[in-house]
């Protein structure tokens, strides 16, 4: 398989979280992905069964549309080599949301090589990633904070 079949299959997958049924049945939908998966734009829209009882967007929506974008951009990026995990998150909500909302997810490649070489030195690291969730206007409805987990799998093989 090609480098250019692996790219495409991967932004098909990508796509695919679009009908897993959690997504599906809340409206969050995959809009874009960048090149290398590096950046992801997150959609969502405002249905009946998803609004809250004062008419906006459910919190567990607006979560839900951040939860395993950066997990899954650096597994895409650091490659097999390595395992990573989701291991913390927290949101703020700031203003209410309704309507369209959008996340946008970017990993620029200076942040991939400042991992990497946290790495080289340490078994694991636990680095903190954000993202804002945005109304239609632009404002933030929410900041998301996520703690994942990397660790080099020939770490895991090395005596104590």
């Amino acid at each position: 398989m090609t480098r250019k079949n692996i790219t495409a299959l991967r932004h098909h997958l990508f796509r695919l979280l679009s009908l897993w049924p959690p997504y599906l049945g809340a409206g969050i939908y995959v809009h874009s992905i960048g090149p290398h998966c590096r950046r992801i734009e997150v959609r969502m829209r405002m249905l009946p069964w998803t609004r809250n009882y004062v008419g906006t967007h459910f919190g567990g929506s607006l979560y839900a549309m951040t939860d395993p974008f950066f997990m899954l951009m650096l597994i895409q990026n650091l490659g097999k080599d390595y395992i990573i995990w989701d291991k913390a998150a927290s949101i703020r909500f700031k203003k209410p949301g309704t309507g369209l909302v959008r996340a946008v997810f970017e990993l620029p490649e200076s942040r991939l090589a400042e991992i990497r070489e946290q790495l080289k030195t340490s078994a694991k690291i636990e680095p903190v990633f954000h993202v804002n969730v945005l109304n239609a206007a632009g404002e933030v409805v929410a900041e998301v904070e996520k703690l994942l987990y990397i660790r080099h799998k020939k770490a895991l093989r090395q005596p104590r």
